[in-house]
């Protein structure tokens, strides 16, 4: 691993669609993945969220150069990142989620229609050495048996591609923050699996790929007018004070 850094606060555009992380909740219920994506699909893309937009305000910053490359959304849900890595001139793009119902709101964006998949990411169904850039964006909690992702990245990437991940942050998970949201019917929190940064990068390690930078986010200026709207602005200068998001930077080393 090269290096680390902290990213406090940089002046990018934001461009935020709707997905809500919060704290946890006594009165929230716990529910499996799929069913957790089977009722937010429908309401997933209505209210702006802060870890959204601090993801995307980053990102922005540090995608590689994707032209005329193949590149694959691992967990892409409604399709917020397809539209973008198209726009900067990927050849092929596509997304798989294991969720239909979010798969289903995907189809709705006519450019990414035909480049959606319904799949496990524990089972790609590519063939190998296919893509030069993979992206996981909050998906990485959500997987049970992360040496199987890892390894099947492994095998559909390209050497030298480059993969970048982004989670929620250990030291938030730790802090009680929860992916979940509230529906008609009750507030919900999806399960998930904790892990450390060092355990992640051990894993994708093991399977070929070196980490070359490891990132902390955290919230800033930008962020606070979402927290304001949600009713929430008295928590936000001390969700300023925890790393909101791990950002992973990883390359393939292997052949």
């Amino acid at each position: 691993m090269s290096r680390v850094v902290t990213q406090n606060e940089q002046s990018l555009p934001l461009n935020v669609q709707a997905k809500i992380f919060s704290p946890r909740s006594a009165e929230a219920t716990c529910v499996s993945v799929q069913e957790g994506y089977e009722r937010w699909a429908p309401i997933y893309d209505q209210t702006p969220n802060p870890l959204l937009a601090l993801e995307e305000r980053y990102l922005a910053s540090i995608l590689p150069d994707i032209a005329g490359s193949n590149v694959l959304d691992l967990g892409c849900g409604t399709g917020r990142w397809l539209t973008r890595l198209l726009a900067r001139g990927a050849s092929r793009v596509v997304g798989i989620d294991l969720s239909a119902a979010m798969l289903r709101v995907a189809q709705g964006t006519a450019a990414i229609r035909n480049r959606l998949v319904l799949a496990d990411c524990l089972q790609l169904p590519f063939r190998s050495s296919v893509f030069d850039f993979a992206l996981s964006s909050f998906a990485l909690n959500h997987v049970q048996h992360l040496d199987s992702m890892a390894r099947e990245l492994a095998r559909t990437m390209k050497r030298r591609g480059r993969l970048l991940i982004c989670e929620m942050h250990p030291d938030a998970y730790a802090q009680g923050w929860r992916p979940g949201f509230r529906d008609a019917r009750s507030a919900v929190q999806i399960e998930t699996v904790s892990r450390s940064a060092e355990s992640v990068v051990s894993c994708f390690r093991a399977n070929g790929f070196a980490c070359v930078e490891l990132c902390n986010l955290f919230f800033g200026e930008s962020e606070r007018a979402i927290f304001v709207e949600a009713g929430k602005g008295n928590t936000f200068k001390t969700a300023c004070e925890v790393p909101a998001i791990q950002v992973y930077q990883f390359t393939k080393i292997s052949s």
